[in-house]
């Protein structure tokens, strides 16, 4: 399984930097988790948007959704080939905010482009080789976490999340985490974690590798790093837009 790191920026796109957004493929099946600004340039090259088996979405805000407005006028109007309506898994309000955003024909005609479900806590959904699950977390609007999992090997991506019990819950015994820190300190209420309550998720999980993603403007990376590292004892990095992660299952030696 291999998770591509399209963007890691937190709250606006920077030349080389997307927001939020990561391609996750294993066996011919292609997901597009989040879709923030400038991730669908990115997406590009890797994979065409036509080839896509469907895209999931932690929330709603515009750092995690606005390129699926480029997204619809490519699948629409664009040069690409046709397909079937892709598949969206995302908040329930999603098509609504695209729509309003839209306007015009989008009410009947963003249903050509896209097939909508809405995300509901503990569900779980197979795309092609992919098994997706997913939790509600904690964040300032209604947000998920999403677990894949394929051939033994699990990828966790927390989204936008304040710790929470379903968190870990979700991310126990996975090959990958990939965790936000979006918050500088411990935040009141919370609503992103710190580098080391990433760290500490890491930890609690017994996740194997942690990446940290969507760092709080005033975080240095490397400090992000040296931070969480300070909680969990595993492999810490920091997400790079176009870095593929390789997600295998170790292999026990009898």
């Amino acid at each position: 399984m291999d998770l591509t790191i399209l963007g890691a920026a937190s709250h606006y796109p920077k030349p080389g930097a997307p927001c939020s957004g990561a391609l996750l493929e294993h066996d011919g099946a292609a997901v597009l988790v989040d879709a923030g600004p400038g991730t669908l340039a990115e997406l590009q090259r890797h994979r065409s948007p036509v080839d896509l088996d469907a895209v999931w979405i932690s929330h709603v805000h515009a750092d995690h959704t606005a390129d699926l407005l480029p997204l619809y006028y490519a699948l629409r109007f664009g040069d690409l080939p046709e397909r079937p309506p892709l598949p969206v898994l995302g908040p329930p309000e999603l098509r609504s905010r695209l729509v309003a955003f839209l306007g015009g024909g989008a009410e009947s005609g963003i249903d050509r482009a896209f097939a909508f479900a809405s995300l509901a806590d503990g569900q779980s959904r197979r795309i092609g080789s992919l098994q997706l699950s997913w939790r509600a977390v904690d964040h300032d609007v209604p947000a998920w976490a999403l677990r894949a999992e394929a051939e033994g090997a699990a990828v966790v991506v927390t989204g936008d999340a304040a710790p929470c019990a379903a968190l870990e819950e979700l991310a126990a015994g996975c090959d990958l985490l990939l965790a936000e820190a979006g918050a500088e300190h411990e935040e009141a209420p919370p609503a992103h974690l710190t580098p080391e309550q990433a760290g500490g998720l890491a930890a609690a999980a017994r996740a194997r590798r942690l990446v940290l993603t969507h760092l709080a403007l005033a975080l240095d990376p490397a400090d992000a790093a040296r931070r969480a590292a300070s909680r969990f004892g595993g492999s810490v990095e920091v997400a790079v837009s176009g870095t593929r992660l390789s997600v295998v299952v170790p292999t026990v030696e009898a």
